[in-house]
């Protein structure tokens, strides 16, 4: 068993640094429920990631935005080494709640959990030898960091920390979406390559915000109908 398994630098509320854009454990919930089981990620999609993967030789993983822990999960499964870090303690706590239902599994009960943010990434997060083999940034997580200063400072500075876990040689993977096709055409890309399903009813708006007159911000809008335990259907949640 690891020595550690799980370590908070907060008493219920953000890691310093950034703010925890799910603390009312709301949108942690709605996000679990969304795309949290393993089984939500298309063939493609697990294929892509894992091939990528092994075709570098990675074993040791730092997954940097592990959220629910739903990637981390798939690593695990494939046979990776993980360390899984999130902002937020109430995404972190169904990642918690997997490690301890399959804790009897080696992966699981050697998987590390821990409360970090990337601006403070080489403080919180110990770094083995010369690095991870891999670090992954997967989900659209990166573009959820906001740029309060207008320079893109933060940013510039959390990707400076996060690639500073990659080992010589190790492999960085961050996907999001193509935010300047949005920017350009108001709507999302029809693209390819889907990384996730869900049987639930969705609606998602795509808005555009204009400042003097330029395309700047755009945002997401999900309502999701969620089932209840008989059958029925809640308000949408968004």
């Amino acid at each position: 068993m690891v020595d550690s398994i799980y370590r908070t630098r907060s008493l219920g509320v953000a890691a310093v640094g950034l703010p925890d854009q799910y603390a009312d454990g709301k949108a942690a919930r709605v996000w679990q429920r969304y795309i949290g089981d393993t089984k939500s990620r298309t063939e493609e999609y697990r294929s892509w990631v894992v091939s990528l993967l092994k075709q570098q030789g990675c074993k040791l993983v730092l997954d940097v935005a592990c959220g629910t822990g739903v990637d981390s999960i798939m690593l695990l499964e494939e046979g990776f080494k993980v360390v899984s870090v999130d902002a937020s303690d109430k995404m972190l706590k169904y990642a918690l709640k997997e490690r301890w239902e399959r804790r009897k599994e080696p992966a699981f009960d050697n998987w590390v959990i821990e409360e970090a943010n990337w601006l403070t990434l080489a403080d919180d997060v110990q770094k083995p030898g010369q690095g991870f083999d891999a670090v992954i940034c997967l989900g659209n997580s990166f573009a959820h960091l906001p740029d309060f200063k207008g320079d893109q400072a933060d940013q510039k500075l959390a990707l400076q920390n996060i690639a500073s876990m990659v080992r010589p040689g190790g492999i960085l993977i961050i996907d999001h979406r193509n935010y300047d096709h949005i920017l350009d055409t108001g709507k999302a890309p029809r693209g390819k390559n889907i990384y996730y399903q869900t049987d639930l009813k969705q609606d998602i708006d795509t808005s555009v915000l204009w400042v003097n007159n330029r395309p700047t911000m755009v945002t997401l809008d999900y309502s999701l109908e969620i089932p209840q335990p008989d059958g029925s259907q809640n308000a949408p949640d968004t």
